[in-house]
């Protein structure tokens, strides 16, 4: 198997859990590739004595039915029991039969449990009469990709109401995490080179494991994205089939008009031509679970109170990438066009690059804040931060801004760039500065974070408060 890399916490919750000797419900969440089931595999080989009883739901697909399902069960099932097939035209049967093989500690795991019960609106009160009739300290895990089904079916729905003694959300792993995972599948490219695969792959276990030693960072990006077949080029289509059931035209829509930025509601509603309704909010509210799309509130800084408006955003790298890279090339792709193609001549791409990193460094606000020295039980908000042009005021829009309980606005500017930063990184911010509508009594505070160096004039200007360079943040 591929290293295993972070989930400390996650592995410590499990085993307080199935350390207690009692009936547990654990329930997993997460992006599809991220490693909900991996987890539960690694958790369950640190004590081998403690069998581990795995069963997935087959992905949608034509022709699909409840029987289908359970039979792969069956299937499954025989599988650990070394048996001929066995059948099963109910699932209290099915339940029932495994009943009869688990002991005291096994760990028995529904993987994509949505699928599994899709089919039948039986299954989740069949699973629910034969959990509470569970008497052996057994644990019993729901893993799954469409995290809105299991919010409606099992953590909101008066079936398991009570019963679930442990919810994990699995969010992709930390920038220093990603960089020891790339360097323990062998990778061995630079600071910068780890950054544009990261910028790219963001902290997806699967993604970053797909990476090797015999290729250079452009080489494993060509691969992956910009030749026919290739992996990520193929990704977000199943992405979207597997977990919205065929039915993700819309959401789709919703991600393309956030793929060039933060956007209201009323930015996505007029960008795609959406009726005014509160589906908009809803289906939107379903991207944010599956871990795609990020809420983010704007403030007031005199009252430190969220406003009535919020901006969203997409949250996942690779996404990004995806709409803005790999779709409008897509035809192209599928000729094998870019197969003598140096990627670095795609129009655009280094801009790009640069919007990439700010996603991934959205993603790690907890790095970013240690790297600024603040608690976060210092911070009134923090987050990407757009001041709209009125007639009064200029517009700006900061890449990370954070306000502290001691009236500071910390306003972050990233740059992805190999070259040092001049001067004129002093200017660019002094005017984004002169803009932004700082409260009396507030102090704006700049901070750069680079990966290429900043030159002398920079360094020794004492204009900014903070200087980070991220390549400090790749070790763990």
């Amino acid at each position: 198997m591929q290293p295993f890399v972070g989930r400390e916490h996650e592995i410590e919750h499990l085993r307080v859990l199935h350390s207690k000797a009692i009936p547990g419900l654990v329930v997993v969440k997460g992006r599809r590739r991220i490693g909900k089931s991996r987890l539960i595999a690694e958790f369950a080989a640190m004590n081998p004595q403690n069998r581990l009883w795995s069963f997935a739901g087959l992905a949608p697909a034509e022709g699909m039915t409840a029987q289908t399902q359970r039979d792969h069960f069956a299937k499954q099932l025989a599988t650990h029991l070394n048996i001929p097939p066995l059948t099963f035209t109910d699932w209290s049967d099915a339940f029932a039969h495994l009943s009869l093989h688990v002991q005291p500690g096994d760990i028995v795991l529904l993987d994509e449990i949505s699928w599994m019960g899709a089919k039948d609106p039986s299954f989740i009160p069949k699973l629910k009469a034969w959990w509470d009739q569970q008497t052996l300290p057994i644990m019993l895990v729901f893993c799954g990709s469409v995290s809105n089904w299991i919010e409606e079916n099992i953590l909101n729905s008066t079936a398991f109401y009570g019963r679930v003694n442990l919810t994990m959300t699995l969010e992709p792993l930390s920038i220093p995490e990603s960089a020891s995972l790339l360097r323990d599948v062998g990778f061995q490219g630079s600071a910068y080179d780890h950054y544009k695969l990261l910028s790219i792959l963001g902290g997806v276990p699967w993604y970053l494991e797909q990476i090797n030693s015999s290729m250079t960072a452009d080489a494993h990006i060509k691969r992956l994205c910009f030749e026919k077949d290739g992996l990520l080029v193929l990704e977000f289509d199943r992405i979207f089939h597997d977990l919205f059931d065929g039915k993700g035209e819309t959401y789709k829509r919703i991600l393309g008009a956030l793929k060039d930025g933060m956007k209201t509601l009323a930015d996505i509603r007029k960008a795609i031509d959406f009726a005014h309704s509160g589906t908009l909010s809803q289906l939107i509210e379903h991207l944010i679970i599956a871990g795609f799309v990020t809420k983010q509130p704007l403030w007031s800084f005199k009252t430190g109170k969220p406003t009535k408006q919020s901006l969203y955003r997409i949250s996942d790298p690779y996404m990004r990438f995806y709409l803005k890279l790999i779709e409008p090339h897509r035809a192209q792709i599928d000729s094998n066009a870019y197969q003598d193609v140096a990627i670095s001549t795609l129009p655009g791409f280094d801009a790009h690059m640069g919007l990439q990193l700010e996603y991934l460094l959205l993603q790690n606000r907890q790095l970013l804040l240690k790297a600024l020295g603040i608690a976060p039980t210092d911070v009134v908000y923090d987050g990407a931060y757009r001041q709209t042009t009125t007639t009064k005021r200029a517009g700006c829009q900061i890449d990370y801004l954070v306000q502290t309980t001691s009236n500071n606005l910390l306003v972050c500017e990233f740059k992805f760039k190999r070259r040092e930063l001049g001067s004129d990184i002093i200017d660019s911010m002094k005017d984004k500065l002169k803009a932004l509508q700082v409260p009396r009594g507030f102090a704006a505070m700049p901070v750069l974070f680079h990966i290429g160096g900043v030159s002398a004039t920079v360094a020794t200007s004492r204009y900014f408060y903070r200087i980070v360079d991220i390549i400090d943040l790749l070790e763990r």
